[in-house]
C-alpha cells in the first residue's frame, strides 16, 4: 500500500500511508485508537474506497471494491468478531457461500472434502459435522481462519484474533500463524497486546493519528520505543508537565479507604488484580489501549460481571452485580463511549442532566419540573456548561460541553466514587483544563475518583497514586514523587 489516503466527512482518517507485507512474514500493525489501523484494513478489503494512493498485491495494481472482490483476490480477513452461523456444520462454515453444486444440488462430498482440506492446511483435527454453536472461541477462529484460507488466499488478515483467548490458546493460534508463514502466506497480526507482538511478530508498523510513524524489524524495536511511538514521544524526550497545574501534587484530603478490590478479575477480561481507591483521592488507571482498564472500570461499576474477587465499601463486602446496585451504593460511571453509552442525543441538556436521578425514581415517581430545572440550572452555572438554553437538544453542544453534562448527571446523585474513563477524549485544550480543575475540587471534597486517560501527563497531573495495567494484568502501581511519564512508559514496557 503506498501513500493511501481517506477522508470521511472533512475529517483525514489517513494521511498518505505505506503499508508492506511481505510472502512468508507476521507483520503486527499498532497503534493507538484513532490511529487509522481499520480504516487502513478496511480500504485494503475493499470496505472503504480509498481517496488517493495505491494498492499492489504480488506486483499487480489491485482496487477491490467489497470484500468478496479482495477475496477473490486473495485477500481474506478474520474479524475481532467472529462472523459464524453457529446452527451450522464446521464444513457448512467453512464453505459457507462457496458450496459446490453438482446438477444444482449441494454436492455434500465435495463440500466436506474441501472444508478437511482447510483444516488440514491448519494441522487442525475437528469434527466436520459438529455445530460451530459447541465449538470452544479458539476452534471457532480455527474454523473462522479455515474459512478464509479456502479461497487461495495469499494475505490473511487478524484483527484482534486473540482478545477473547486464554494463554493456552493464544499459544495454540501462533503455531497455526508460524505454520502459515512457512506456507508462504503474508499475515497482517492487528493487536493490542505488546507481549504478543514480540512473541510471534517479524516486524511493525506502528501508525498515530492517521499517519505512519515507520516500519521496524521486532527484534530491532526495544519495547519502551515502541511505546513512545505509539503514544507520540521519545522516553528520553518525556518531561513532567503541569507545574501550572500540579493537581495531584497535594493528597493531605486523602482519607480512609472506600473501595477495596482483592483479586478482582474476570476471564477473557482483566486478570486479578488488587485495588484500593481512598476518599479524597484519585487514582490513575495507565496503559496502552487494550490494556484492560475499561474492563477494570466496568467490573467496578457492575456492568461486566466478575468471575473472581471481592470487593468490600466502606469495609463492608459488597455484590455489585448491576449497574443498579452500584449506583445504589454510591458509585457512578462517565463511560469513554460519550456518543453511545452517554448522552441521549435528542434529548434536552435538562433531561440528560436528570436522566439518572429519574431512573433511580422509577418510572411512576417522576421528578418535579421545578425540581429539574433547579437541578439544570445548578449545574449548568457550577460546571460553566456552555448552552444557549436548558432546553437545548444536548447533540448541539461541544463535546466538552456534552462531557460536562454527563459529569452534571452524576453529581446530581451525590457519589461517594466516580469513575471517569477517558473524560477528556475529544474536547479542546480549554474544555480538557476545566475538566481536569473540577476533578482536582471533587478530590478536595472528599470524593474518591478512577480516573482513566490515554494521555500520560494528565493521569500524572491528576493522580495521587497510579495503576499501571498491561496486558490485562496490574503490573505494579505508583505513588506520589514516583508518578511521571517516563516511570510509567518504563513499567508498561520492561516489566515482566
Amino acid at each position: 500500500m503506498r501513500g493511501i489516503s481517506k477522508a470521511f466527512r472533512g475529517v483525514q482518517a489517513l494521511k498518505g500511508v505505506d503499508f508492506t507485507v511481505r510472502a512468508g512474514e507476521i507483520h503486527a500493525l499498532m497503534g493507538e485508537n484513532g490511529a487509522g489501523k481499520s480504516t487502513l484494513i478496511k480500504v485494503l478489503t475493499g470496505v472503504h474506497p480509498r481517496d488517493g494512493g495505491e494498492v499492489l498485491l504480488a506486483g499487480q495494481s489491485v482496487s477491490p471494491q467489497a470484500p468478496r472482490e479482495a477475496e477473490e483476490l486473495g485477500i481474506s480477513t478474520v474479524y475481532q468478531e467472529i462472523n459464524l452461523i453457529p446452527e451450522l456444520s464446521v464444513a457448512e462454515n467453512i464453505m459457507l457461500g462457496r458450496q459446490p453444486r453438482r446438477f444444482g444440488f449441494i454436492d455434500w462430498k465435495e463440500l466436506h472434502t474441501r472444508a478437511r482440506r482447510a483444516l488440514q492446511r491448519l494441522e487442525i483435527e475437528i469434527d466436520l459435522h459438529r455445530s460451530v454453536s459447541s465449538c470452544s472461541l479458539a476452534l471457532q477462529q480455527m474454523v473462522a481462519i479455515a474459512r478464509a484460507l479456502d479461497v487461495n488466499a495469499k494475505l490473511l488478515i487478524l484483527d484482534e484474533p486473540t482478545s477473547s483467548l486464554d494463554e493456552h490458546e493464544v499459544a495454540e493460534l501462533f503455531k497455526v500463524m508460524r505454520r502459515l508463514r512457512e506456507q508462504g502466506l503474508g499475515l497482517v497480526f492487528v493487536t493490542h497486546f505488546m507481549d504478543q507482538v514480540y512473541a510471534v511478530s517479524d516486524s511493525i508498523t506502528v501508525l498515530r493519528n492517521g499517519e505512519l510513524v515507520g516500519e521496524f524489524k521486532t527484534a530491532e524495536l526495544p519495547k519502551i520505543q515502541l511505546v513512545g511511538k505509539m503514544l507520540g514521544r521519545e522516553l528520553a524526550a518525556v518531561e513532567k508537565v503541569g507545574d501550572t497545574m500540579a493537581l495531584g501534587a497535594d493528597a493531605k484530603t486523602t482519607g480512609d479507604a472506600f473501595l477495596t478490590a482483592k483479586q478482582l478479575g474476570r476471564k477473557g477480561g482483566v486478570e486479578p488484580l488488587d485495588l484500593e481507591i481512598r476518599k479524597g483521592e484519585v487514582i490513575g488507571l495507565a496503559g496502552l489501549l487494550g490494556s484492560g482498564r475499561t474492563e477494570t472500570a466496568r467490573l467496578l461499576f457492575g456492568a461486566d460481571r466478575k468471575t473472581s474477587g471481592s470487593i468490600t465499601l466502606d469495609g463492608r463486602a459488597t455484590a455489585l452485580s448491576s449497574p443498579a446496585k452500584a449506583i445504589g451504593s454510591g458509585i457512578a460511571f462517565c463511560s469513554e463511549d460519550r456518543k453511545s453509552e452517554g448522552i441521549v442525543p435528542s434529548l434536552s441538556v435538562r433531561e440528560n442532566i436528570i436522566l439518572a436521578m429519574q431512573a433511580g425514581r422509577g418510572i411512576l415517581r417522576l421528578l418535579p419540573r421545578r425540581k429539574q430545572d433547579e437541578l439544570a440550572a445548578h449545574y449548568i452555572n457550577a460546571l460553566r456548561i456552555k448552552t444557549p438554553s436548558p432546553e437545548t437538544p444536548i447533540q448541539n453542544l461541544s463535546g466538552g460541553n456534552q462531557q460536562k453534562v454527563l459529569l452534571a448527571r452524576w453529581l446530581c446523585l451525590q457519589p461517594k466514587l466516580i469513575i471517569l474513563d477517558e473524560p477528556t477524549r475529544g474536547i479542546d485544550v480549554g474544555a480538557k483544563a476545566e475538566i481536569e480543575k473540577l476533578v482536582d475540587s471533587l478530590r478536595r471534597e472528599g470524593m474518591a475518583i478512577l480516573f482513566i486517560s490515554s494521555e500520560l501527563e494528565e493521569v500524572v497531573r491528576a493522580s495521587q497514586r497510579v495503576l499501571v495495567l498491561r496486558d490485562r494484568k496490574k503490573v505494579g502501581e505508583l505513588s506520589g514523587e514516583q508518578i511521571n511519564e517516563d516511570r510509567i512508559m518504563e513499567m508498561i514496557a520492561t516489566h515482566e
